[in-house]
């Protein structure tokens, strides 16, 4: 099954994706009231109002989820230009909801930050409330997945050891466009990255060091996951800042992310306008 959340008149609406068309749920806000209701079973059939795919504005799949854990250093190619190690437990860190825009949203480029990455994501999303989940209850737990950008500011990241200030721009970071249940996404789907149409990014979603459910045994461990929280599980190689010389994200440009069997974001880049 996959599902998008629609932005409408004074409000939001999530809808099921059946082919070029999005059928709205009444009742949900967004991906994430379905899921904190345990109604994804429910929706699967349910009818409503149709709308063009193509046409609609789309939100983040999750407008205000309570958690977004992300994951540094979690593909084995990037961690090898990054010049580092393989990490023996995963390096953690979070964004705020501010962060979040839509799978068509423009990317707000600081003037603050001259230094703007690329850095494409699977995004794990939780159906079940778990703490300290093992096994098939960690497996369990993902109700199914969608694509996000993690666009770093990388002067920001790298003034303390701790990268949080360079993850968290608000109106930064790209989720969608649709969610897809676990049966929908192949194992080895590739994810890439295009800047202005050239490939920046290519890799198999399977090259992590630390899978899915290795991610959410550790994470539940420290604090409880609940339905509609994200988890993003790291980028593969081909980021701006490792190239040589480094290349970064510039106004005007256009950021293209895609993993086959869900979808694709396109974000243009545009110069903040300080109000």
């Amino acid at each position: 099954m996959r599902l998008t959340t629609l932005r409408l008149p004074g409000r939001t609406a999530a809808a099921r994706v059946d082919g070029d068309r999005a059928v709205e749920l009444a009742g949900y806000a967004d991906v994430g009231e379905v899921l904190r209701r345990g109604a994804l079973a429910d929706v699967a059939t349910a009818p409503g109002p149709d709308h063009d795919l193509a046409g609609a504005d789309l939100a983040p799949v999750v407008t205000a989820p309570g958690k977004i854990v992300c994951v540094g250093l979690n593909y084995r190619n990037h961690i090898l230009e990054m010049g580092r190690e393989l990490p023996e437990y995963p390096t953690l860190f979070t964004k705020y909801p501010d962060a979040l825009i839509g799978p068509r949203d423009d990317i707000q480029v600081p003037p603050e930050s001259e230094k703007i990455d690329w850095e494409a994501e699977l995004a794990v999303v939780i159906g079940h409330t778990v703490r300290r989940a093992r096994g098939e209850e960690a497996r369990a737990a993902v109700a199914g997945y969608t694509v996000l950008n993690d666009v770093t500011m990388r002067d920001w990241q790298y003034r303390t050891p701790q990268w949080f200030q360079g993850k968290s721009w608000e109106n930064s970071t790209p989720v969608g466009p649709v969610f897809v249940t676990p049966d929908e996404l192949a194992e080895d789907a590739v994810m890439t990255t295009e800047v202005d149409g050239e490939e920046v990014q290519r890799t198999p979603i399977n090259d992590l060091v630390h899978d899915v459910p290795a991610l959410v045994e550790y994470v539940s461990t420290i604090f409880t996951l609940r339905p509609g929280d994200i988890i993003a599980t790291g980028t593969p190689g081909g980021v701006g800042h490792a190239r040589k010389p480094p290349r970064y994200l510039q106004p005007g440009q256009t950021l293209t992310t895609r993993i086959e069997g869900i979808g694709e974001l396109v974000n243009r880049a545009v110069a903040e306008e300080l109000t």
